[in-house]
């Protein structure tokens, strides 16, 4: 699992802007301190928002691989419904 989270360094800690979602305590993470002076912040979410896609990509092919994956039919079908799309 990939899940990019923006954070600030202060006082020898970092402060997350939101708590991701289904981490445990002993959660690897890798930290990238940013040049403020060169903090493009729309460069900076699309960074993130690549990164997440590429996760979810990743997320698909595991699913795939290991046999989580259902027909093309079923997924048409139940869009369909959701969104209320007559065949």
């Amino acid at each position: 699992m990939l899940k990019t989270v923006e954070g600030i360094y202060q006082d020898g800690k970092i402060e997350l802007t939101e708590l991701p979602e289904n981490i445990n305590n002993s959660t690897q993470v890798l930290i990238t301190f940013l040049d403020p002076r060169k903090i493009n912040p729309s460069k900076i979410r699309q960074l993130i928002e690549h990164l997440e896609t590429i996760a979810g990509i990743q997320q698909g092919f595991d699913e795939l691989n290991s046999g989580e994956s259902r027909p093309l039919t079923d997924f048409i079908q139940e869009m369909q419904q959701k969104y209320d799309i007559s065949s």
